[in-house]
């Protein structure tokens, strides 16, 4: 039974035992400062989409360990009376290709040899030009003010800038724009970026062309020439957004909706399906039974995801053939209740990321992503322009005739990931991601398990402990975990491995949003450094 509506469950035994916010228009967020740059958009007279879009720009300044103007980005929104899906992941160059790589087991995942074009400014101007109420340049102010005047680095941030400077410092402008005197800003520290200031003003005034056909797009490609990489002027400017919609499958009287390939939604759909086939819901919410259950179907989504996820253009197997009910039941007998297995894939039928939520008063609500991808993603920096760019190359296969086997032109398969749940009647419920890298799927799953199925509300989601599937019988769990639900998953044979420390990489950071009647109820994770703002 789909519980959020009249019996949700306001507790939270979790230990952060934060509550959950209540309000009309509400941002949530995993950085205060960018929370409250998203709710000072609506109260200018800006929509959800303001918000949301002046909440990732800000980001990019306030959290550049996990975004940054090179990013890539989806999101998912409800204008009210549609719901729209925006693809805005970029191609590879066109100069790639698998012998380019000949030698290496993969693709690189630092440098320019691991950079597609970057897509995240795209979304920016294809969100605020279609859906959005005030000017772009109005919604980057925020951003702007704290990359030139500065802000106080915040405690989770500063100890992912310094894994950061020890990973890719040495990599092409990225001490020159990222460190100073060699160092990472330690919390507290004032930073400013003047050069990102900059970057983000020549952006909003031109509504993003200057960085895909003008000054900012040259510089880059110059950048990625004296450095022997392959992209150039015209990868830029053949780049373009792209409204995808969405693909859904139903879960607990609701509607999940995921963006189509490349971003891998659709493991979670998968999972969530596998499970429902399988009577998930028999049993209490922490019970083992639910617990293995969900573990066995996420392992069974992996595996067709790793099989036959790609490029939607590139994909023999489409969505719908791995959403199809009766494949979906055939994958959940495979499941055994007292053993842990190690599933292949099958085969079906013809037929470090950031993430921002935000709803208003008008029922409008968004779902937004954008993410570097490792952190700060390839480490290189553009000089003179604080622009990081992703390594989501890394995400593309070396295997030959793989479905997702590198290619110039072509988009690698992504982790990132925005979510949105649909009441069954066709109204709006919730705006909900994990960031995470490959965790964002399974973030997704425990996220709609706790919250549609069960009636959690989103803040205990947030907060409760995570599992996550790292291959074969293998699972990973936080150290909040239950020690009894532990000992009872290894008694069916799960490999399990008690992660110790900050959750942030493993088990990601989840932001939600579910609307109740006139209002909506928000939830931001404890693992980073979030907030839900909220009126």
């Amino acid at each position: 039974m789909n519980k959020t509506d009249t019996c949700m469950d306001w507790n939270n035994p979790y230990p952060s035992a934060r509550s959950a916010v209540l309000g009309q228009n509400m941002v949530s967020t995993s950085h205060p400062l960018a929370a409250q740059a998203g709710l000072r958009m609506l109260h200018a007279g800006g929509n959800a989409v303001d918000a949301a879009l002046a909440a990732a720009i800000a980001l990019t300044v306030v959290e550049p360990t996990g975004c940054g103007i090179g990013s890539d980005a989806f999101a998912i929104v409800w204008d009210g009376k549609e719901l729209h899906g925006l693809n805005a992941s970029g191609r590879s160059p066109r100069g790639w290709s698998p012998d380019r790589f000949k030698g290496h087991e993969a693709i690189p995942d630092k440098g320019w040899e691991s950079v597609s074009v970057p897509g995240a400014v795209s979304a920016w101007a294809e969100l605020s030009s279609k859906l959005g109420r005030l000017s772009l340049e109005q919604v980057a102010a925020p951003a702007i003010h704290y990359a030139r005047e500065g802000f106080p680095v915040s405690p989770v941030i500063a100890r992912l800038w310094e894994l950061g400077r020890q990973r890719l410092g040495n990599q092409p402008g990225f001490a020159e724009a990222f460190l100073r005197d060699g160092k990472a800003p330690v919390a507290g520290q004032w930073y400013q970026n003047q050069d990102q200031a900059n970057t983000l003003e020549r952006i909003a005034a031109t509504q993003g062309q200057d960085f895909y056909t003008g000054e900012l797009a040259r510089r880059i490609a110059d950048f990625s020439r004296q450095h022997g990489g392959a992209m150039d002027e015209q990868d830029l400017a053949d780049h373009r957004a792209h409204w995808c919609g969405t693909i859904s499958h139903p879960f607990a009287q609701s509607v999940i909706h995921e963006i189509p390939p490349n971003g891998q939604g659709l493991a979670a759909l998968m999972a969530l399906g596998i499970m429902e086939q399988a009577g998930v819901g028999q049993q209490p919410l922490d019970h083992v039974d639910t617990v293995h259950l969900s573990i066995e179907a996420m392992k069974l989504a992996f595996a067709d995801l790793y099989e036959h996820h790609a490029d939607l253009e590139h994909m023999i197997h489409q969505p719908e053939h791995l959403l199809d009910p009766a494949y979906l039941r055939e994958r959940a007998a495979l499941i055994t209740m007292d053993k842990a297995g190690d599933p292949q894939h099958g085969l079906p039928g013809p037929s470090g990321t950031v993430y921002v939520t935000a709803a208003d008063a008008s029922g409008m609500m968004v779902s937004l992503i954008q993410s570097n991808y490792m952190g700060f993603g390839s480490g290189v920096v553009v000089p003179g322009t604080g622009i990081s760019m992703q390594n989501r190359g890394h995400g593309f296969t070396l295997r030959p005739g793989h479905v997702n086997e590198v290619a110039g032109g072509k988009r690698p398969s992504h982790t990132i990931i925005p979510a949105f749940a649909m009441n069954a009647d066709g109204t709006p419920q919730m705006s909900f991601g994990v960031m995470g890298g490959p965790f964002q799927s399974q973030g997704h799953m425990q996220m709609a398990l706790r919250v549609l199925l069960y009636g959690q509300n989103p803040q205990a989601a947030a907060d409760a402990p995570r599992w996550r599937v790292t291959g074969g019988r293998g699972v990973a769990v936080e150290p909040t975990f239950d020690p009894a639900l532990i000992q009872a998953l290894r008694g069916r044979g799960h490999e399990v491995l008690v992660e110790p420390g900050s959750g942030v990489f493993a088990f990601g950071g989840a932001q939600l949003i579910l609307r109740q009647g006139n209002h909506y109820v928000g939830g931001s994770d404890p693992r980073k450094d979030g907030q839900v703002a909220a009126y």
